[in-house]
């Protein structure tokens, strides 16, 4: 049976001064009416319903996705202590389905996307079921066919084509690439055989455990005292402690990149239009721009400015005057101006204010 587990504990941080602390980037609307985190719900929600889906995201930010998901139950947010990276968070979902359904199949996805059409992700899952019927020993990974040499995104290297379920072709992968400088890009692409890796996986819960157990005994070792904990008295206090005193990682680091090489893992080539939303010029991909190029939400006053992405709160106004390829956001207490071209470096801003203890603006 197919569950669906949703991360949704990132910090946002390349999207200050819009994403703090107390409200980080999936829960805010980029595009549309709906929230990031909402919006992913919403995506998975015709082929699986609430009761089999999960959330694990910051203790925190339990009552924030409670509010903004109020179709699922509160028993399946899980709020981690501390964050630890992607290992222990799959790790930890994947125990916790498996309590209740040791032969599950988990679709894992990351609260932060942005996919169109619909229809298209959910005829992709379909297949990534099925084909986790057919090879239930292989770990499945959804590559985006890249549009353009993207510096900022991982690429996953196709081998030889594996099989074949409702138009949706499966292939071995060779190797994960990291994010690559632009002339290695540029060959990425003109190759025709990489795709990039979107971090959206489907895998059988025993399948994930078991390279878990192998690739990072410690990790496994750890969750599983919460797992066995999750029924008792004695869970907040255990998942406290484990979870402190484990070394976080990424699953990449931890399972993927050494499991794609042994030839463990398959990726499906998508067909659907993808966006990590990873920094403020999504807001020029998803949003039109007016006769000069600006992608404006909210008031503004132009003389003489191009190419510039804009965003201001309701009731404050943004005048410019001869500035061109500028991202310019306020929010509350804090404005962000950076050329477009340093977008990337906006999480130094929020390093800085960290190292300076300005916390009133994180």
């Amino acid at each position: 049976m197919l569950h669906a587990m949703i991360m949704a504990g990132g910090g946002g941080t390349r999207f200050w001064p819009r994403s703090r602390n107390a409200r980080p980037k999936q829960f805010l609307n980029f595009s549309g009416e709906r929230s990031l985190l909402q919006g992913t719900l919403d995506r998975i929600a015709p082929i699986v319903p609430p009761g089999r889906c999960w959330v694990v995201t910051g203790a925190d930010y339990i009552e924030e996705t409670a509010a903004q998901l109020p179709e699922l139950s509160r028993d399946r947010i899980v709020g981690e202590p501390c964050r630890r990276d992607t290992a222990p968070c799959i790790a930890l979902g994947a125990a916790l389905i498996a309590n209740s359904d040791p032969d599950a199949t988990i679709i894992v996805m990351p609260a932060d996307h942005l996919i169109e059409p619909e229809r298209e992700f959910q005829r992709a899952v379909h297949a990534a079921e099925q084909f986790a019927e057919e090879f239930p020993e292989s770990l499945f990974t959804f590559g985006i066919p890249p549009t353009f040499p993207s510096t900022g995104y991982g690429y996953i290297q196709r081998g030889s084509k594996a099989s074949e379920r409702n138009g949706i072709s499966l292939y071995q992968v060779k190797e994960f690439k990291e994010k690559p400088a632009a002339e290695l890009a540029e060959e990425y692409v003109a190759s025709g055989n990489y795709d990039w890796n979107s971090g959206i996986f489907v895998w059988k819960a025993a399948t994930i455990w078991k390279e878990l157990e192998a690739s990072r005994p410690d990790i496994a070792a750890g969750v599983k005292r919460i797992a066995d904990a999750w029924p008792t008295a004695n869970r907040a206090a255990i998942f406290a402690k484990e979870y402190e005193a484990m070394k976080g990682a990424s699953i990449d680091y931890a399972v993927m990149q050494d499991a794609g090489r042994a030839g463990k893992v398959k990726m499906l080539s998508t067909p659907y239009q993808w966006d990590d939303v990873g920094s403020w010029l999504a807001l020029e991909r998803h949003n039109p721009q007016d006769a000069h190029g600006n992608t404006v939400q909210g008031q503004h006053i132009t003389i003489d400015t191009t190419g510039c992405v804009i965003s201001a709160q309701a009731g404050h106004l943004i005048a410019t005057i001869g500035v061109h390829d500028l991202v310019i956001i306020q929010d509350g207490n804090a404005t962000l101006v950076a050329r477009k071209s340093d977008e990337a470096r906006v999480k130094e801003i929020v390093d800085r204010l960290k190292k300076d203890q300005r916390g009133e603006y994180l």
